[in-house]
């Protein structure tokens, strides 16, 4: 009798003992490959952003609007001008230059001998002239004493009428002679006075135009000098604006070459308009005992005009303005909210608005407004620092 049972199967810990050792190697590979994507598969499931980003609160900065006042300014660009200031050079004679005595940032005083100029013609053509006055003068003193002396022999009868008249022409043609003579000496004179440049005030050399050697003639100039204890602010301003700069105004000014401030009064306004710009002519008077401002540079003028009015104020930046009206995004309820209001002027990067717009303490959007639209939930200071971050 056949035995037809199935063999009994050996115990597994044998099968496994029984297992070549390369099967039992990728068995183990697997199971850890497994087990590593099933980690990182949870790792970047457990980080997802499981909310809509549109349903998030979006993170923004704002600011408060504060009550403030505003007061239209008007702001031109003027000149600093020096008191006086003279171009010295010879008014009457051509010579070459002999000396040049200053240079550019020397103090002078009124007197002060600045350039010379080689003159010896002039001298000697003046000491000529001298000398001829002397002899008209001389003889015209003869001939007074002579035509004297015919006039007591007239009324004796011993000279004729006729030669008494002619003794005292001789006279008085001589006398003309010697004026002429007196004028040629005095126009001599002055150009030899004019050989010797000097400072016609008290005040600073700012430029030198001539050095020894240099021909000089009538128009040119070998120095200039500036009086700078008092500066001129001077501008021109639009027609319009001619009520804005009468005499007495008050004007905020700023040096561009220093970035000084100072205060000051319009002291005078042109009567009339420059007929080819139609603008007007008006001068601040700025005292500078130290001299301190450098003149024939840029000063900017601020000038208040109107009255002042209650403002909202916010930050130039928070708003985008076109014409007289500004788009700002306010924080109402958690919401943001677009509103347009009027504006009445900007000064310094504020912005003024009008405060039945935009009210006081009303919250605007200063960073991130490009992005929100009406209705958008947003978060604001420590709110938005909560705000889930975005995952690739």
């Amino acid at each position: 009798m056949n035995d037809t049972s199935t063999p009994a199967r050996p115990p597994l810990s044998r099968r496994l003992r029984n297992l070549p050792p390369v099967p039992l190697a990728i068995s183990a590979a697997v199971t850890l490959v497994l087990l590593l994507g099933g980690a990182l598969y949870w790792r970047s499931t457990s980080r997802v952003n499981k909310v809509a980003l549109a349903a998030s609160p979006k993170g923004v900065s704002v600011v408060e609007a504060r009550a403030g006042t505003y007061r239209p300014a008007a702001s031109y660009v003027g000149t600093i001008q020096p008191w006086a200031e003279a171009r010295v050079g010879p008014q009457l004679v051509s010579a070459y230059v002999d000396t040049v005595l200053v240079r550019p940032g020397a103090v002078v005083r009124r007197g002060q001998v600045l350039a010379t100029l080689d003159c010896r013609n002039a001298s000697a053509e003046s000491r000529a002239v001298a000398m001829q006055a002397r002899a008209l003068e001389a003889r015209q003193e003869a001939f007074a004493h002579e035509a004297a002396r015919v006039g007591g022999l007239l009324q004796g009868g011993f000279v004729s009428p006729n030669e008494a008249e002619q003794k005292a022409a001789e006279s008085v043609s001589k006398e003309a002679e010697l004026l002429s003579a007196r004028a040629r000496l005095l126009r001599t004179s002055l150009e030899v006075d004019d050989c010797i440049l000097r400072a016609p005030f008290d005040g600073e050399v700012s430029d030198r135009m001539l050095d020894p050697g240099a021909f000089a003639r009538p128009g040119t100039w070998a120095v200039t000098v500036v009086d700078r204890s008092t500066v001129r602010v001077t501008a021109d301003v639009p027609e319009l604006d001619f009520a804005a700069v009468a005499p007495g105004t008050a004007v905020q000014i700023r040096a561009l070459a220093t970035g000084e401030g100072l205060t000051g009064k319009i002291s005078r306004r042109s009567p009339a308009a420059d007929p080819a710009t139609r603008t007007v002519h008006f001068e601040v008077d700025v005292p500078d005992p130290s001299r301190r401002l450098p003149v024939h540079t840029t000063a900017e003028l601020t000038i208040e005009v109107g009255s002042a009015v209650a403002a909202s104020e916010i930050p130039l930046p928070a708003a985008t303005v076109r014409e007289a009206k500004a788009s700002v995004v306010v924080v109402e309820a958690g919401r943001a909210r677009r509103v347009t209001v009027d504006v009445r002027g900007e000064s310094l990067g504020t912005l003024y608005l009008d405060p039945g717009g935009l009210a006081p303490g009303t919250l605007v959007v200063t960073e991130g407004r490009a992005s929100l639209q009406d209705g958008d939930e947003v978060a604001t200071g420590a709110a938005a620092a909560h705000r889930p971050a975005r995952q690739d």
